[in-house]
């Protein structure tokens, strides 16, 4: 729990300092407290925070998923011209077909990485192309979108539950109890944690671990689907080149600033959310203290070096001290 209460002080020293910085060079008024963008923060905390979850599961277990922008652009943009082309297909159909697409991708990885013994980092690299090349494919390279078309869906993008907290920050939270619950409490989440820190060891003690690995890449793939509709519903005007590109970088930043180790056996729910956090609200920040939009990959790349840095030290010494 150090991480995690470390990561909130950083959170909380990030909001405190850029309002203050805000206050002075201005004209009093902070526009980074207002209502409006705390809601917008909130919104995009949800969104990316679902994928970051995802991307979380296969990080404890050792693996990484670098197809989750691609796989995202694919189920939000199916999903568009399910429900739009011809008369269309009723959400009721379309949802569960594109959750379905979503853990078929993910069996698919799974098997790959657990069966074939193929490395985690090529299959899904793999992926981030074959995905973007479909989704392209199936488009004709042409946006797509809902239209008017069952638009009540677009409040799971942009709506408010009691006119304050964002739709997608209500799924990211029954989401994130439902996830923790099961990587914390169930003998199978421990596993996985078991098989990220030693899968020799995980195996010889009796665990199913190739069985494991496929459903943590399920688990990833489907809550990337999740995302990706959310997404979708939020944005949709979905152009099949660039709409979730740099998600996947987006979903391991905020799983690794969350205490995710990439050499797998360590991770915190509630750390991944606040690492999420932090990556939005570094990206609101580089809006909010006017610096130039080319360099907002350089503060949040700059910040991510920063927080693993740190980690990897504080690491060191606790191994020092056993």
């Amino acid at each position: 729990m150090r991480k995690v209460f470390g990561l909130l002080g950083l959170l909380t020293a990030l909001v405190v300092l850029t309002s203050l910085w805000e206050w002075q060079t201005g004209d009093g008024r902070i526009s980074f407290l207002t209502t409006a963008n705390l809601r917008n923060l909130m919104t995009w905390v949800g969104l990316f925070g679902v994928l970051s979850l995802g991307q979380a599961i296969v990080i404890i277990i050792g693996g990484i998923d670098l197809s989750v922008g691609s796989v995202a652009a694919l189920i939000g943009i199916s999903a568009a011209i399910m429900m739009n082309r011809g008369e269309g297909m009723h959400p009721a159909i379309v949802i569960p077909i594109c959750l379905l697409l979503g853990a078929v991708i993910g069996l698919w990885h799974g098997f790959l990485v657990a069966k074939v013994r193929l490395q985690p980092f090529v299959v899904t690299l793999c992926g981030l192309f074959f995905f973007r090349g479909i989704a392209r494919l199936i488009t004709g390279d042409q946006s797509q979108g809902f239209g008017t078309s069952y638009s009540g869906l677009r409040w799971f993008g942009n709506g408010f539950v009691f006119d304050v907290i964002p739709a997608p920050f209500l799924v990211l939270t029954v989401l994130a109890i439902v996830i923790g619950a099961y990587l914390h409490f169930s003998p199978h989440g421990r596993h996985l944690f078991a098989i990220g820190a030693n899968e020799d060891g995980a195996r010889f003690s009796g665990i199913r671990t190739d069985r494991l690995k496929i459903a943590a890449y399920v688990l990833c793939s489907l809550l990337t689907a999740v995302g990706g509709l959310l997404l979708a519903f939020k944005i949709n005007s979905l152009g099949p080149s660039d709409f979730g590109s740099f998600y996947e970088l987006y979903a391991i930043a905020g799983a690794v600033l969350g205490g995710c180790s990439l050499r797998g056996g360590s991770g915190n729910v509630l750390g991944v959310l606040i690492g999420a956090s932090l990556i939005v609200l570094l990206k609101n920040l580089v809006n909010i203290l006017e610096i130039p939009s080319q360099l907002e990959y350089v503060v949040i790349g700059g910040a991510i070096l920063i927080g693993v840095s740190v980690d990897e030290l504080f690491s060191r010494r606790r191994a020092a001290r056993a």
